[in-house]
């Protein structure tokens, strides 16, 4: 069964920018553009990045697990080795993260590997992975 595909809108400020992050450094092909707005293939998901250098960053966190997450995030769920893959390109490309490369719920269930970061508009991303898939959803 196929899994339906979800549409993010965001805002950044400087559509070169998006494209240099999301295309470049996290290698998400660009679909149809307007000189206001770009689609990106986030995953196989559909994210869309829109000029509004008005509404930009992130403003709230709140604590999960010892660490102030970002309220507003998104990001992927990935393999462990493509989520290590990534972590290991991020800091080599010197991205400053939010919250480290981890593993957070330590021996609980939906333990998990996480990393937070910020796009060059402050909008937070979240990449984590779970050993084990069905881990995703547990209680």
């Amino acid at each position: 069964m196929t899994r339906p595909r979800f549409h993010l809108a965001f805002p950044v400020r400087d559509l070169a920018e998006a494209r240099a992050f999301y295309g470049q450094l996290l290698g998400c092909p660009e679909g149809r553009s307007s000189p206001d707005w770009v689609d990106f293939d986030f995953y196989g998901h559909q994210i869309v990045a829109h000029l509004s250098p008005d509404e930009v960053g992130h403003h709230n966190t709140s604590s999960v697990d010892g660490e102030d997450v970002p309220v507003r995030h998104f990001g992927a769920i990935l393999t462990l080795p493509e989520w290590h893959a990534l972590a290991a390109k991020l800091e080599a490309a010197g991205i400053k993260f939010v919250i480290e490369p981890q593993i957070r719920f330590q021996g609980l269930p939906g333990e998990q590997a996480t990393m937070f970061f910020l796009d060059p508009s402050g909008n937070a991303l979240e990449f984590k992975a779970f050993a084990d898939d069905a881990m995703v959803f547990a209680k």
